[in-house]
């Protein structure tokens, strides 16, 4: 399985904070998973933190590497595809999850009811 975690799971995980659900917890931990983290959760996560909503000390990329997930990359298709979609969010990092995701054929790990409302397989992030 290929798994791609939204922002907050993947700062829920680091954080070992309880609002991730023992489920996706499991699925993160399994041996035979691909843990992807996209470069568009490092971009948000540096733009939270230059504008003050969000304290997080750590280095996304050693991060990643340190938990063994794999980096994904934003790609030309990855834009026209996130371009494309609905307009049931307008979060630019949200959609280009989405995007990633059904692009790659990729499960994405989420709590994000909104992110449901589009053709992409989710597993709740919730406990």
């Amino acid at each position: 399985m290929r798994l791609l975690l939204d922002t907050h799971v993947l700062l829920w995980w680091l954080d070992g904070d309880r609002r991730l659900g023992a489920e996706a917890a499991a699925r993160i931990e399994h041996d035979e998973t691909d843990v992807y983290v996209s470069a568009a959760t490092a971009w948000e996560i540096a733009v939270k933190r230059a504008v003050g909503k969000l304290a997080a000390p750590f280095d996304v990329a050693a991060e990643i590497e340190n938990e063994g997930f794999l980096p994904l990359g934003i790609t030309v298709e990855h834009g026209v595809a996130a371009g494309g979609l609905p307009l049931h969010h307008t979060d630019p990092f949200d959609r280009m999850l989405v995007a990633q995701a059904r692009t790659e054929g990729m499960w994405l790990i989420t709590s994000n009811s909104t992110i449901r409302q589009y053709d992409v397989p989710c597993i709740d992030a919730g406990a």
